[in-house]
This record gives structure tokens, C-alpha cells and sequence, in this order.
């Protein structure tokens, strides 16, 4: 294999192991950003049970006034009893008491309905509370050990880029022109071994001419069928 295209085959790979420095990253960060989602899906829903919570204590106010109008009324009723004069007019002061108190059991059992569904909303925003600290706590690990690992990625990443740059000035750069234009549409497969007689970029069999020029290694040789530049490895 000549000089030059040991040069592409290396550039190749360290091009390669350049490009999966992001995907790493990536990855490691993903590990991070689920965590903050998670805390955020249990922040708002914290959020909406505080909200539920204020509502039902708003709804419990309410009731509250009306029991206070429904004795009121029990009392003026009572009072009005009292003063009756007529048969008539005790029956039908009779009926609006007892109406009246019906209202205020009712108003009465509400108000039981509504603190208990406080007393529920309250044991499932403390559950969610004790949740967020664990989450608070698992991000605080994970923040320190991601950022440890991208550091240290971005400390290989700055070697390999180191390796690059030395190899890149020591290539043709026509030969380094012409193997960029290839790998704008080829990415990582710009270079490919040529194993059984096929390319490993398009794996189509190549004629015996083009194979034989690839085992002598003495010239760039590429692939008469996607044009990408081909080297013989050494097969098992």
C-alpha cells in the first residue's frame, strides 16, 4: 500500500472516531435531560395539585357561607314558629325548617367531602414531594458524574483532532481535496476495504482489473460503482 492511501485509510478512521464523539456526548447527556423532564413532569404536577387543592378550599368557603346562611335561616324560622298564630302558618314554617335542615345536612356532608379529597390531594402532593427530593438528589449525582464524563471525551476528542491535523499536513492536498469531495456524500464510507472482491460501501463485486490494481496498493484506487476509494484488508 503506498504512502498515500495509508494516509486516507488512516484519515478515514480518525474522520470516523471524530464523528462518534457526538453521538457519546449525546447519549451521556440523554441520561441527564430524562432526569430534568422527570423533575419537571413532577413539578407541574405539583403545580396542579396545589391548584386543585385551592380550588376545593375555595369550594369548601363557599359551602362554609352557605351553612352559616342555612342556620341563619333555621333560627329565623324557629323564631318565626314562635309567633305563629295560624295552623297554616306553622305547617308552612314547619316545611322551610326542615327544608332548611336538609340543606344544611347536605351542606354539612359536602363539606366532609370536600376535606377529605383535601386530606387525599395533600398525601399525593407529599408523596410528589418526597419524589422531587429523590429526583433533586439523582441530579445532583448525575450532573457531577456527566460532567466528568464529557470532560473526558472532550479530552479525547482534542487528541484524536490533534492526530488529525498533524496527518492532514503531511498529505497531498489535491489527494486530501479529492477524498473531502467524497466524503460529503459518503460520510464515514468515504474509504472502504474491498473484501471477496466487493466494495464495502456499495458491497457490489468489483471486476478482476479494479481487484487486482487494489491488492498492489500502489495507486488510489476507486469503485467503478459508487466511486468510493477502495484498500485491501487482510481477510481471517
Amino acid at each position: 500500500m503506498n504512502k498515500y492511501l495509508q494516509q486516507l485509510v488512516e484519515l478515514s478512521h480518525i474522520d470516523k472516531e471524530i464523528d462518534g464523539f457526538a453521538p457519546r456526548i449525546e447519549s451521556v447527556e440523554r441520561v441527564l435531560r430524562a432526569t430534568k423532564e422527570e423533575k419537571e413532569a413532577v413539578l407541574s404536577s405539583i403545580a396542579n395539585i396545589s391548584e386543585a387543592i385551592d380550588e376545593i378550599g375555595s369550594q369548601k368557603s363557599q359551602v362554609n357561607a352557605h351553612i352559616a346562611e342555612f342556620g341563619l335561616k333555621i333560627k329565623d324560622v324557629s323564631k318565626k314558629s314562635g309567633l305563629a298564630k295560624t295552623e297554616k302558618e306553622i305547617k308552612a314554617l314547619g316545611l322551610e325548617e326542615e327544608i332548611a335542615k336538609e340543606q344544611l345536612e347536605a351542606a354539612n356532608e359536602e363539606i366532609a367531602r370536600l376535606e377529605k379529597l383535601i386530606e387525599t390531594k395533600s398525601e399525593q402532593k407529599a408523596e410528589l414531594e418526597a419524589s422531587l427530593a429523590e429526583i433533586d438528589e439523582r441530579l445532583v449525582k448525575n450532573e457531577a458524574e456527566i460532567s466528568n464524563e464529557v470532560a473526558n471525551i472532550e479530552k479525547e476528542r482534542t487528541e484524536v483532532y490533534a492526530k488529525k491535523d498533524k496527518i492532514v499536513t503531511q498529505m497531498n492536498q489535491k489527494i486530501l481535496s479529492f477524498y473531502e469531495k467524497i466524503r460529503k456524500w459518503a460520510g464515514n464510507t468515504a474509504v472502504v476495504p474491498v473484501k471477496n472482491q466487493a466494495c464495502y460501501g456499495c458491497f457490489m463485486r468489483i471486476n478482476d482489473k479494479t481487484f487486482a490494481s487494489v491488492i498492489r496498493g500502489e495507486d488510489i484506487i476507486t469503485c467503478p460503482h459508487c466511486g468510493r476509494i477502495l484498500y485491501k484488508e487482510t481477510e481471517a
